[in-house]
């Protein structure tokens, strides 16, 4: 059982260790000490838990064209919509917050508009971190592409292995115990 894994997020110094980048950061923990190599619109690592293969990928494309890795990805590994799960920071919840949803709109989110255009479909798993909203009216670019502050920073690793956990949840019990199991914690 193979399934894919898309952190989202940009690459490049300057994005390290930003709101936006949250994906990225999951998708490194969940990867351990197995590295990631350059590939085709992506980073890519391979992840093997309880008999299921994940195929991690950090798209190169930049968030706002995050679809044309995901599209690739999910051909070339021959991988089903169902086992898809997309990671990506929300401004919506709260920080740290997690929510997991099988399928649902963009919320105004340019990689999810990207992927969903890419792949014809909303009908795709996300898991959603929460970033917060403490930005001034017209702020939000800046905020998500800022870095975390020294409270957050301190949260970061649990919220982290948190989501690490319901990745594995989502590929071993599947989502609807993983959304009951997850959501909101």
């Amino acid at each position: 059982m193979k399934y894919l894994i898309a952190g989202l997020g940009n690459i490049g110094d300057e994005y390290a260790n930003t709101r936006h980048n949250i994906g990225f950061n999951v998708l490194d923990a969940l990867a351990g000490d197995v590295k990631f190599k350059q590939d085709r619109h992506a980073y890519v690592a391979e992840v093997k838990f309880k008999g299921r293969i994940f195929v991690l990928i950090k798209p190169t494309t930049y968030m706002n064209l995050s679809g044309k890795a995901v599209q690739y990805w999910m051909q070339a590994e021959k991988i089903p919509m169902e086992n898809l799960l997309v990671v990506t920071d929300d401004i919506a919840l709260p920080f740290g917050t997690i929510r997991i949803k099988g399928k649902g709109s963009d919320g105004g989110h340019n990689g999810l508009k990207s992927i969903q255009e890419s792949i014809g479909s909303t009908e795709y798993a996300r898991l959603r971190f929460g970033v917060g909203n403490e930005f001034a009216k017209g702020r939000q670019s800046d905020y998500v592409l800022g870095k975390w502050n020294d409270e957050e920073s301190k949260l970061l690793p649990e919220r982290i292995a948190k989501c690490c956990e319901a990745v594995k949840a989502f590929g071993t019990i599947g989502i609807g115990l993983t959304m009951t199991n997850y959501n909101g914690k």
